[in-house]
C-alpha cells in the first residue's frame, strides 16, 4: 500500500512507548521555565503586576509551549487506548516527534528570558536516545498516503455508535445545506438564511448544551460537552460563519443561566434558546477593554422597577438577527471594584435583518446596532452596540437581586465551555481545508505528475492530519475533564493550540493550491480568513496565554516543592556521574 506498514508491529509499538518519557523530559524544562519566572514576578507570596508585564514574552512562550505539549499527550494517550486503530500509532508518534522538536527549539532560542540552560536544551535535541527515536519517528512522514489511496480523510476518534450516528448526521446536514450556500453568504456578506437555522434548530443543534428537561439535548443527570463540541465541529467545517458559531451564543448564555438563573429565568428562557425559538446574542466586549472583562464600563443604572444602560459595547455577534441579547453591565459605580461590580443582563429586542438596526422604546430608551465589515466570518455579522438609556426589567438580571455584582463570574462559566467550543470550530475549519488539500492534490498536475506524487506535498498533507487529529482528540479529553468539574486550565489550553494550529493548516491548504489558492472562487481562501478570528476571539490569543494559562500555570506551582525535587535529581545525576 505505501512504503509504511500500518500494522501494530513491534517497531511501531516500541516508538509509541517511548514518546512519553521523552515528553517529559521536554515537560520538565517548561516546569523549570515556569519556577523561574514565577521567582521572578512573585513578591511576599503574591503576583507583583508590574513585574508580571515585563515578563510578557517569557509567559507566552511557556503557555504555547505547554498547549503543544498537552495536545501531543492527549493524541499519544488516544492511540494507546486505541490499539485496534493501527493508523493512530504512526499519526501520533509523528506528532510527538514534531512537538519535541518544535518546544525545545523554542526553549532554545528563548533559553535566557526564560532562565533555561540553552547548552542543555540543545544537549536534549543532540541527546542519542532523544535523536535517535526523531529519526525513527520522522519516517511516518508519508502517513498522508493512506489518506490519498483510501479517501478517508480522518483518523478513529473513538467515538461511541450514538455519537458516531450524531456526527454522522451533522456532516450530511454541513454537506447538503450548509456548504451550498457557504461561498454566496460569504462573498455577498449575507444573513445566516432560514434555510439554515430551521433545519439546523430542528436537528437540535442549539440545544446541546441545555438539559433535556428544558427541551435540549444534555442528559438532565450528567454533561456531555463532547456531544456539543461533536456537532460543532461539523457545522464549523460545513462553514465558520454560516453555521460553526450557531451553538456558540446559546451554549454561552445556558451556561450563565445555569450557573445563576433563577428557576423562572431558566424556565423561560432555557426552552427558547434549546428549539431556536429565540436566538442569542453575547455582548461583553467594549471599545476601551477588548479581552480586560472586569475593565467593562457600560453603566447599569438602577431605576423604578428596573435598570437603564448606557454605553457602547463591540464585536457582538449575531445581534441584528437575536431576539436576546446577554449583555455585561456595570451596576456598582465604584470602578475600583472591577469584575466585583459587574451583573449579566438579559436584554430582549426585535429581529432586524441586515446590517443595521435601531430599537426605539416607548418610554424613550434607545438600543442600535452597526455590523463592523470583516475580513472573514461573515453571515452572523458583529456589531458596535450603542445603549441610551435604555430599560430592562429587575428581572432581567441574571439571578436577579442574588446576582447582582456576579456577572463575571457567570460569564467565566460561560467562557470556559466557549472556549472549548471555538477549538472544535478550529478543528472543523482544519478538516475543510485537508479535505479540500487532499482533493486538490490529487487532481492537479505539475511536471508529469500530480501535486500528491511530490514528496513535499506527502509531507506537508500528513503534518496537517496530525494536528487536526491531535486537536480533535485533545477537544475530547478537554471535553471529559470539563463534565466532571474540571478542565478550566485545558479549555484555555485547547483554544490556544488549536486556534494557532487553524491558521497554519489553512495557511498550508491554501499553498497547495498555489494562485487558486488566492482566487475568491476557491472555498479554500474563505478557510483562510474564517481560521484567522479564531485566535481573536472567545479570549485574544496573547491575553490567553498571558493572563490565563501563564498565570495559572504559575499559581499550580508549588515552588518549595518543585526545588526539593531539583535537589534530589542533581543529587542522583551526581552520584550516576
Amino acid at each position: 500500500m505505501t512504503k509504511i506498514e500500518f500494522q501494530n508491529g513491534p517497531s511501531v509499538d516500541h516508538l509509541l512507548s517511548r514518546a512519553s518519557p521523552l515528553l517529559d523530559r521536554v515537560e520538565h524544562q517548561v516546569q523549570i521555565a515556569v519556577h523561574v519566572t514565577k521567582d521572578s514576578v512573585y513578591r511576599d507570596g503574591k503576583l507583583d503586576e508590574q513585574l508580571f508585564d515585563q515578563f510578557q514574552n517569557s509567559c507566552y512562550v511557556i503557555a504555547v509551549a505547554k498547549a503543544e505539549l498537552e495536545a501531543a499527550k492527549s493524541l499519544l494517550l488516544h492511540a494507546q487506548s486505541h490499539p485496534d486503530a493501527v493508523l493512530l500509532k504512526p499519526c501520533a508518534t509523528y506528532f510527538c516527534s514534531q512537538t519535541i522538536k518544535t518546544v525545545l527549539s523554542t526553549l532554545a532560542n528563548e533559553a535566557i528570558a526564560l532562565g533555561l540552560d540553552r547548552k542543555a536544551l540543545l544537549a536534549l535535541l543532540a541527546d542519542d536516545e532523544i535523536d535517535s527515536w526523531l529519526t525513527l519517528a520522522s519516517a511516518y512522514e508519508d502517513l498522508a498516503s493512506y489518506c490519498l489511496e483510501s479517501g478517508n480523510s480522518r483518523l478513529e476518534s473513538g467515538l461511541s455508535e450514538e455519537q458516531e450516528l450524531v456526527r454522522s448526521t451533522f456532516q450530511r446536514f454541513a454537506d447538503e445545506v450548509v456548504a451550498p450556500r457557504a461561498e454566496e453568504i460569504h462573498r455577498q456578506d449575507q444573513d445566516i438564511p432560514e434555510e439554515i437555522i430551521k433545519p439546523a434548530a430542528e436537528l437540535g443543534c442549539f440545544g446541546t448544551c441545555i438539559p433535556e428537561r428544558f427541551g435540549g439535548l444534555q442528559p438532565d443527570d450528567r454533561p456531555d460537552s463532547l456531544g456539543m463540541i461533536i456537532v460543532t465541529e461539523e457545522l464549523s467545517r460545513g462553514s465558520l460563519g454560516a453555521a460553526g458559531s450557531l451553538i456558540t451564543r446559546p451554549e454561552i448564555a445556558a451556561r450563565a443561566l445555569l450557573a445563576g438563573g433563577t428557576e423562572a429565568q431558566q424556565t423561560k428562557w432555557l426552552p427558547q434558546l434549546a428549539t431556536g425559538e429565540k436566538l442569542c446574542a453575547i455582548s461583553i466586549t467594549e471599545p476601551n477593554t477588548g479581552s480586560d472583562v472586569a475593565a467593562v464600563a457600560l453603566r447599569a443604572t438602577a431605576c423604578e422597577g428596573g435598570w437603564r444602560l448606557n454605553g457602547s459595547k463591540t464585536w457582538c455577534t449575531f445581534a441584528g438577527r437575536s431576539e436576546l441579547v446577554v449583555v455585561l453591565a456595570r451596576t456598582d459605580s465604584d470602578a475600583t471594584l472591577g469584575h466585583k461590580g459587574l451583573s449579566l443582563f438579559l436584554v430582549e429586542k426585535p429581529v432586524y435583518p441586515g446590517h443595521e438596526f435601531e430599537h426605539k422604546q416607548p418610554e424613550g430608551g434607545a438600543f442600535s446596532g452597526k455590523s463592523i465589515a470583516t475580513l472573514g466570518y461573515r453571515g452572523m455579522h458583529s456589531y458596535q452596540l450603542f445603549f441610551d438609556d435604555y430599560f430592562v426589567a429587575d428581572d432581567c438580571l441574571i439571578g436577579e437581586e442574588e446576582g447582582e455584582g456576579k456577572g463575571f463570574y457567570y460569564t467565566m462559566a460561560g467562557f470556559a465551555g466557549g472556549r472549548l467550543q471555538t477549538a472544535a470550530r478550529a478543528t472543523g475549519v482544519m478538516q475543510a481545508a485537508f479535505e479540500a488539500a487532499l482533493s486538490y492534490a490529487t487532481d492537479r498536475k505539475i511536471f508529469d505528475k500530480t501535486l500528491a506524487e511530490f514528496q513535499l506535498t506527502q509531507t506537508k498533507l500528513t503534518r496537517m492530519l496530525a494536528t487536526i487529529t491531535a486537536s480533535r482528540q485533545f477537544s475530547h479529553t478537554v471535553a471529559k475533564l470539563m463534565d466532571q468539574g474540571a478542565g478550566q486550565m485545558e479549555a484555555s489550553l485547547v483554544k490556544l493550540f488549536s486556534c494557532r494550529a487553524a491558521e497554519w493548516v489553512a495557511r498550508e491548504a491554501m499553498q497547495i493550491h498555489g494562485g487558486m489558492g488566492y482566487a475568491e472562487e476557491s472555498a479554500v481562501s474563505r478557510y483562510f480568513v474564517d481560521a484567522r478570528v479564531l485566535s481573536i476571539f472567545e479570549g485574544a490569543e496573547e491575553v490567553l496565554a498571558i493572563r490565563v494559562i501563564a498565570r495559572g500555570l504559575m499559581e499550580q506551582h508549588d515552588s518549595n516543592s518543585f526545588r526539593s525535587e531539583q535537589q534530589e535529581l542533581t543529587a542522583v545525576n551526581n552520584k550516576l556521574s
